[in-house]
């Protein structure tokens, strides 16, 4: 039998600090380990802890991915306002374009993030400055 091996990024955060959990009920992160940890396997680059408002999730609905809507064949019960999520860095910067972005959670938010995003973006929409 073969060894299958998940090759997970350093997980450090946007300010440089170890990676801090997003959320675990309910459960995120691309290998659905509470964090926003990233690797070669996630090509959406769930790397961006937010805290989910109704008026992302509606544009979220309207750009083609519903995630509110529970898929239980999926282990997904949906997300609602005020859930903590591992959100994709494209996502969330298309929906800062159109001034729809949640707020983030910088000590969640993986320093992969910044390869999409700039970090004075990010600490504009952050719930956790300093």
């Amino acid at each position: 039998m073969a060894e299958y091996k998940i090759e997970i990024d350093e997980s450090i955060n946007v300010v440089g600090e170890p990676l801090k959990p997003c959320s675990i009920d309910p459960i995120t992160g691309f290998y659905r380990d509470g964090c926003c940890n990233t690797g070669p396997d996630d090509k959406g680059k769930h790397t961006v802890c937010v805290e989910m408002t109704e008026e992302f999730l509606e544009f979220s609905r309207m750009r083609g991915n519903d995630l509110s809507t529970p898929r239980p064949e999926f282990g997904f019960a949906g997300l609602n306002p005020g859930d903590r999520w591992c959100l994709c860095a494209d996502r969330w910067a298309e929906a800062d374009a159109f001034d729809k972005a949640p707020h983030v959670v910088l000590q969640s938010t993986h320093i992969n993030t910044l390869e999409t995003i700039p970090f004075a973006i990010l600490r504009a929409k952050a719930l956790d400055v300093n």
